[in-house]
């Protein structure tokens, strides 16, 4: 039985951050980018389209995106490609994740991390 493994909480605007930096390297239809994200993290990131097309859309009704319809392979896709907004939103995102990461890392390896005792408020 193949079992959809739910993403933690913390992965919120994870899934837009990745889906940017792809379309930053490289122009891709909706299911390529599903595939791209999965490929690019050895699959421990594994959004399904049901939330990566949503997200495509959003972005490009919010001018981070543009898209078109071409055909690829034979077929016709609609190909999203990020625009000047969404390379400011990439690097403000990347940003703050990279603090974010940063400071989580910090204080799991602090003292023990998560095996460490907390400290009782006296």
């Amino acid at each position: 039985m193949n079992e959809r493994r739910k993403s933690p909480d913390f992965l919120n605007g994870v899934p837009e951050l990745v889906l940017l930096q792809l379309l930053a390297v490289r122009p891709m239809y909706g299911y390529q980018v599903v595939q791209a994200i999965r490929q690019a993290t050895d699959e421990v990131l594994d959004f399904g389209e049901g939330s990566i097309y949503p997200i495509l859309h959003r972005l490009e009704d919010e001018q981070a995106l543009t898209s078109s319809r071409e055909t690829v392979a034979g077929r016709s896709r609609v190909v999203y490609r990020i625009t000047p907004r969404g390379r400011e939103r990439l690097q403000e995102s990347a940003a703050s994740w990279n603090r974010i990461a940063r400071a989580v890392s910090r204080l799991l390896e602090a003292e023990g991390g998560a095996h460490a005792r907390p400290a009782v408020a006296g």
